[in-house]
């Protein structure tokens, strides 16, 4: 392989992005009907280097950006919608690793160890190493500050129990992002798959079937170096001052699943003759136009985190981005297939599938009424993280 310039690789990462889409596509239908791991399209991601997008070059990855990141997940989102979320989700940890400045992990307290174990869970990726997110529980959802798994230290680490839900990639990722409490620390591990670490296949839903969001189980001992950043209690701040993991970065997967709607869409419309109908080309610009203005609002959240992440403002428009992204692919799912008509409702045409991926969109955390009153508060003159009365995390 060519060795690129970190610049010219991420650049690259899109354009390999949009050559496998029509592969994940293809193999889209089959992964849903069945509920299964798309195995097929991550041996694509694998082999071309894509699990390492967010990994410095000098690890081996593209080196990509927040903004990189945006762009190839919505390429990958046209493709297949449950492949791109599993994707969000290993990329949400590999780059928040990799995008957390140096000088604020010192200020906060991390060993010099944690700097060699970050490189190597980054070098992992780079070499084909899928993470998985098991932050949500049944009962408490994504709200960090609910959630009931248990950690302690031991002599040689920590004991980790409890269970969570709605784990993408379940089973099949090396490594599980685990949200855990004590006392009133909330702190990150990454926990190797293996002893101690159970899935069970609960999921069975309406969409995004293919993510394989299973139930893990866990009652586990993982090393010092498991504890991610080296310091308890990081989870609720960083989640506060740089939402774009934990937000804005599904945005970006829902924008494609959008694209998607709008292409599968047309191909119907014109292969039954109901293009020339005046109802169903208004439907359609009006899908068009919703479409760009929410790649535009996600492309705006993507460029700012990419130049100032952590600014009040960059905040405001990482929730804006995932509420305009959420609710626009349900809507132009919506009226897309209301268009093409009774025939497309049929199990097996691509509409279907993607009218119920992109109706997960706006339920998905934050969901775009938690989006929408946080935005409310704001434009209220408060502040959305204080001037409420249930906590945002």
């Amino acid at each position: 392989m060519v060795s690129l310039a970190p610049q010219a690789r991420a650049a690259d990462a899109v354009e390999v992005a949009r050559a496998l889409a029509p592969g994940l596509a293809e193999r889209a239908a089959g992964y849903d009907a069945d509920g299964s791991f798309p195995a097929a399209d991550f041996d694509d991601l694998r082999s071309s280097g894509l699990l390492g997008l967010m990994a410095p070059a000098g690890l081996g990855g593209f080196g990509a950006s927040f903004a990189d990141y945006a762009a190839v997940a919505a390429e990958l989102g046209a493709g297949a919608g449950a492949t791109a979320l599993i994707f969000n989700m290993h990329a949400s940890v590999t780059g928040a690793l990799a995008h957390t400045p140096d000088e604020l992990v010192r200020e906060l307290g991390a060993p010099d160890s944690f700097f060699a174990a970050r490189d190597r869970v980054l070098a992992d990726a780079a070499g084909g190493a899928l993470y998985a997110v098991a932050m949500s529980e049944r009962g408490a959802g994504s709200r960090l500050s609910a959630i009931t798994t248990r950690y302690e230290r031991t002599a040689g680490g920590f004991h980790i129990a409890g269970s969570k839900a709605f784990v993408s990639a379940a089973g099949h990722a090396d490594a599980y992002l685990v949200a855990a409490r004590a006392a009133d620390n909330v702190s990150y591990f990454l926990v190797p798959a293996g002893p101690g670490v159970t899935v069970e296949p609960t999921w069975d839903s309406m969409g995004m079937r293919a993510t394989g969001s299973h139930d893990v189980h866990l009652d586990v001992h993982v090393g010092e170096d498991a504890l991610l950043g080296g310091i308890e209690g990081l989870v609720v701040p960083l989640a506060q001052v740089m939402p774009q993991w934990l937000v804005a970065s599904y945005a970006a997967v829902y924008v494609g699943v959008a694209r998607s709607a709008l292409h599968h869409a047309a191909e119907h419309l014109r292969a039954r003759k109901l293009h020339t109908l005046p109802t169903v080309r208004a439907r359609m610009g009006r899908a068009d136009a919703a479409v760009a203005a929410a790649e535009l609002v996600v492309g705006e959240a993507a460029r700012r985190v990419t130049a100032a992440p952590g600014t009040p403002e960059t905040n405001r428009w990482v929730w804006r981005a995932k509420l305009v992204a959420g609710d626009t692919a349900a809507e132009v799912a919506s009226s897309a297939l209301e268009a093409a008509g009774t025939s497309a409702t049929r199990r097996g045409h691509p509409l279907e599938r993607i009218y119920r991926d992109a109706r997960c969109g706006a339920l998905q955390p934050a969901t775009s009424d938690v989006c929408a009153d946080w935005l409310g508060v704001a434009a209220l003159g408060g502040d959305p993280e204080q001037d409420t009365t249930v906590p945002r995390w």
